[in-house]
């Protein structure tokens, strides 16, 4: 056991549905345990000018269900340089906080990992992001949700699609991770799939339009990440429109609403099962690490272990596309 009598939580990078819900499981965690916990306001930013405050558990009451984060967000250039990491250290040592729970992205746990080369204070890390591009947990917070938007969405481009025979080319998040476009568009029985992770062969995709024109096929999706190495959803639809001008063609770019709106139960249990791990963790005295699951169990992996693009993307997934969209 340790001797942590402050814990500060904050959530930093893109927000991503469910944090509520894990600064709710952090919150209640702690007080169960006869702990204070300080709430840090806009991240790392926030740490550094000392935007904090005193949390009890009715600040959290009905804040499971909702999207976004009651702590807001932001990214900060200041926090990467050794001058604002100092700032940082001193509010947090002004106000006593012995311990932190970090709940964000790849770029959350890069900037964690510089600040504890420089300053020593326990931390854990909870995965909140819906790009599900970290190693060490099989999902990570807002990912269901984002998937489950992207696919109500493409649904209903489908349905226009279908009413007027027209081609759609749909634009979904991940910055450069696939897997929002690969899950949603397997989900939706998407035509095709572009992701960063493969080489986009834009002959091949376009000689596939054409083969299900010849036996007229009407609708087509193709669903693209937004990073996809040919260039977005646009350059896709001006290529499909320069080889098949007599198509009715049309993009559409979800964009941000996949990061907004009431996160799915498997978010809300993820971030609960998470944020109560990483208090517990820090009880018991172990730091420096993040919590996420794999194979349905919690388990801890170094900050420093923590890699972006350090997964892999299941290339079946690709091949039955191409078999079930015939």
């Amino acid at each position: 056991m340790t001797n942590i009598k402050n814990i500060g939580v904050l959530t930093s990078g893109g927000d991503s549905p469910g944090m509520n819900a894990a600064i709710r499981a952090v919150v209640r965690t702690a007080k169960y345990h006869g702990l204070e916990v300080f709430g840090i306001r806009r991240g790392y930013q926030g740490m550094i000018e000392g935007d904090l405050y005193k949390m009890d558990t009715t600040d959290v009451s009905n804040i499971i269900q909702r999207g976004g984060t009651i702590l807001k967000t932001a990214r900060s250039k200041e926090f990467m340089t050794n001058e604002g990491m100092k700032k940082a250290y001193e509010q947090l040592k002004k106000h006593d906080i012995d311990a932190l729970v970090l709940i964000g992205g790849d770029g959350t746990f890069r900037g964690a990992a510089h600040f504890f080369e420089a300053y020593t204070i326990p931390a854990v890390g909870i995965p909140g992001t819906i790009d599900k591009d970290l190693t060490g947990s099989d999902f990570t917070i807002g990912f269901d949700t984002a998937v489950n938007t992207a696919v109500e969405a493409i649904d209903k481009i489908r349905d226009t699609a279908e009413a007027h025979d027209r081609l759609f080319v749909v634009e979904v998040m991940g910055r450069d991770a696939g897997y929002i476009a690969l899950n949603s568009g397997v989900a939706c029985g998407a035509e095709d799939i572009l992701i960063p992770e493969q080489a986009t062969d834009i002959n091949d995709v376009l000689d596939r339009i054409d083969r299900d024109e010849r036996r007229r096929k009407t609708v087509h999706i193709i669903v693209v990440a937004e990073h996809d190495d040919f260039g977005g959803a646009r350059k896709v639809k001006d290529a499909v429109v320069a080889r098949f001008p007599g198509l009715d063609v049309r993009d559409c770019v979800l964009g941000h609403i996949q990061r907004g709106g009431s996160p799915t139960y498997a978010d809300r249990v993820l971030a609960s099962r998470l944020g109560f791990a990483a208090v517990n963790a820090l009880v018991a005295g172990t730091t420096q690490v993040m919590a996420g699951v794999v194979n349905d169990k919690v388990v801890f992996t170094p900050l420093t272990e923590i890699i972006k693009d350090g997964y892999s993307i299941n290339g079946d997934l690709i091949e039955m596309i191409r078999v079930l969209s015939i």
